[in-house]
């Protein structure tokens, strides 16, 4: 297999040190779950996260193992099974740092980091809360009219994008269908790392159907196989949501006692996720 192509999800995710700034993807749209729980058992600390442009159960596992130390976000929520309960305690607490965004704000910062420049200008935020609260969005005159202040937003360049996908080749190209945002993601940050539910041989660039679709292999730093990698959260196309497993999970989470009693159980004893 290329050189792209790890072992093991353990072996992927060794490159993250700690204080890494990662780029993770709201819950339906391919979350790197097994990677995630590498990241708990590797021992990672001071993550700032970037969500794309929101998140949930992957932020809130990480929060709760005290792996994080930034949050950037537009929301982290669980959806119809409630609130994370991690990440409420730690905003409550004050233990990590929140910087309130909204989901264009993210893209647009995004954006900037895709197309190597350092701010993306921007219309509303002027005059809000967030605007308030981060001082690095900054207000500018539209130099092409007058009267007409725009909001600039920083690049948002991340250490790694963390994805999870249907397939990907040996070659290292990797098939994400119609998530646009990943492959945003992986414009935007100094490297990504995959993980896939399948490794096919042959280049799926050479595929006129599924081309389009893909991640080549240039912006792809690892892979590495993971059947089911996005459990419990859903993969389009592939399986749903594991609503019985979120259930067990917000209940467990409702305590600090609680979220220990369920990392033991589906973290650290790695043979139990996924099966």
């Amino acid at each position: 297999m290329g050189e792209r192509i790890h072992n093991s999800v353990d072996d992927l995710v060794a490159a993250i040190p700690n204080g890494a700034k990662i780029a993770v993807v709201k819950d339906e749209c391919g979350v790197a779950m097994e990677a995630t729980r590498a990241l708990i058992r590797k021992g990672i600390k001071r993550l700032h996260i970037v969500t794309v442009p929101t998140s949930g159960l992957q932020t809130d596992m990480l929060v709760g193992a005290d792996a994080t130390e930034v949050v950037e976000t537009s929301a982290v929520t669980f959806g119809e099974f409630g609130s994370p309960p991690n990440f409420v305690r730690a905003v409550k607490a004050g233990t990590i740092q929140i910087k309130d965004a909204t989901c264009p704000a993210v893209y647009a910062g995004l954006q900037a980091a895709e197309k190597g420049i350092p701010f993306m200008p921007m219309r509303g935020l002027i005059g809000s809360d967030i605007e308030g609260h981060r001082d690095e969005f900054k207000v500018i005159d539209n130099p092409f009219a007058s009267d007409d202040p725009i909001i600039a937003l920083p690049a948002i360049q991340p250490d790694f994008a963390l994805i999870h996908a249907p397939l990907a080749d040996q070659h290292g190209n990797v098939w994400i269908g119609r998530e646009r945002s990943l492959l945003m993601m992986a414009h935007a940050s100094r490297e990504t790392l995959a993980t896939v539910e399948e490794i096919t041989d042959g280049n799926l660039l050479d595929d006129e159907k599924l081309a389009p679709g893909c991640i080549p292999s240039l912006y792809i730093s690892g892979i590495a196989l993971a059947k089911n990698g996005s459990w419990p959260l859903s993969l389009p196309g592939r399986y749903s949501v594991d609503a019985e497993h979120m259930a067990l999970y917000c209940d467990m989470a409702k305590s600090e006692e609680g979220f220990q009693k369920y990392l033991n159980e589906f973290v650290f004893d790695s043979r139990q996720a996924a099966e």
